[in-house]
């Protein structure tokens, strides 16, 4: 399997015209996935499967030179992501640079290789924000999960750490089939640790998590029973007068409309990859699209003029049941990238919604959810053997299933 793909059923990838493109917003929110690296190997990453591929990162000046082009076209928000964006030795100074030019600085992060001197440097530099991530209330269940023994305590620590330094306490959970009948004590950890924002993200179905969502999906009733526990608690914590905020996202398997991809396609949201390349969205890499570098290209030729940031852009691309739905203004069709995933072509509607006529194959996957036998074994991690594997079109029976450092 390769990210690298072909045109969709044969046919060349084409782009609607420009002149049929309406006008598009700012890029107001910039993510720079510093780097594909990461200690971790949760098997519902949002990294391209073929991560291991993309070697080479931008350096610390051609960075810089980005943050400076996302100011110049209006970007507001930075977002330091990854893999995970603690494995660069220049965060501190990409840190300051970005703060010296006015922008609102975001570190997400598992937290593993943060300490309190870093954490101190970065405020320092400027940062404003850190969402730390944990993949459960318990230590077993992220250690199974992260593939690491030592990341839950690290990522307590850090947590706390974060509050003591007077950052914004956010904090992440992904939930899934491994985790959701805890909801629960998610929630009561995230209020031991004096959380601020809690976003308990109930696993989307890109990048690993497509590998893996057999084990991942939950069934209806473990998502109704964690959604009514989760309103339990926002009415029990705002009558103690606790701020707390619980966000509560649903998967899109279990919806009969899909989302709006990013607000719109290239309308307010801009990742750069570890490389250099420039994307609508985070998970769009996989699409049979050439999208720019940063290195040939200028951000604003990029967000203007490039076919790829074009290519979803107003209506011209829609196929039926989309063009002719009176809906279309509120989703534009759906997630691309699922629509391809799903159905071989990025032009389909997305198949959450009921009337793609590939609707069938959610509704099949929540049945499977029904039945299928929790196994954790059976889990595709997200490594670097196994992207490698991925990448070259190996036997899915050679991946990794387990590791455990």
């Amino acid at each position: 399997m390769s990210n690298s793909g072909s045109p969709c059923n044969g046919q060349p990838s084409q782009a609607p015209s420009l002149s049929s493109v309406p006008t598009h917003g700012q890029p107001l929110w910039l993510l720079a996935e510093l780097t594909y690296k990461c200690p971790l190997q949760c098997p519902y990453c949002s990294n391209p499967l073929d991560f291991a591929n993309f070697e080479t990162e931008l350096t610390t000046q051609q960075w810089l030179d980005v943050f400076q082009q996302g100011r110049e076209l209006g970007a507001v928000q930075l977002g330091f992501s990854g893999g995970e964006p603690l494995v660069r030795q220049d965060l501190t100074e990409l840190i300051a640079g970005a703060s010296e030019m006015g922008y609102y600085t975001n570190l997400i992060t598992s937290g593993v290789g943060l300490n309190e001197r870093k954490m101190a440097e970065f405020q320092q530099a400027g940062l404003d924000h850190i969402q730390v991530s944990f993949q459960a209330s318990d230590e077993s269940v992220n250690t199974m999960l992260a593939g690491s023994k030592k990341a839950f305590k690290q990522k307590l620590k850090m947590a706390r750490e974060v509050k003591a330094q007077g950052y914004p306490m956010v904090l992440n959970f992904v939930t899934h089939r491994h985790n959701i009948d805890r909801i629960d004590r998610i929630i009561e950890l995230c209020v031991e640790l004096e959380a601020d924002y809690v976003e308990l993200a109930t696993c989307q179905y890109y990048g690993w998590a497509v590998e893996n969502v057999k084990q991942l999906l939950p069934t209806r009733e473990q998502l109704e029973r964690a959604e009514r526990i989760t309103n339990e608690y926002r009415d029990k914590l705002a009558a103690a007068g606790n701020p707390i905020k619980l966000i509560f996202v649903t998967p899109d398997y279990y919806e009969e409309r899909p989302k709006k991809c990013m607000n719109g396609w290239g309308q307010v949201f801009l990742t750069v990859t570890p490389d250099g390349k420039a994307l609508p969205c985070h998970s769009a890499r996989m699409l049979p699209i050439e999208f720019p570098n940063v290195t040939e290209m200028t951000l604003q030729q990029i967000w203007d003029e490039s076919p790829g940031f074009n290519h979803f852009r107003g209506d011209g691309w829609m196929k039926e049941p989309c063009r002719s739905c009176d809906e279309k203004e509120d989703d534009f069709g759906g997630c691309h990238c699922q629509a391809y995933m799903l159905t071989g072509d990025m032009h389909n509607a997305d198949p959450v919604c009921s009337k793609s006529e590939h609707h069938e194959l959610i509704l099949n996957a929540r049945a499977k959810a029904e039945t299928v036998t929790d196994n954790p074994a059976e889990f595709v991690y997200r490594n670097e053997r196994n992207s490698r594997i991925i990448a070259t079109d190996s036997l899915t029976d050679s991946l990794v299933k387990s590791s455990v450092d």
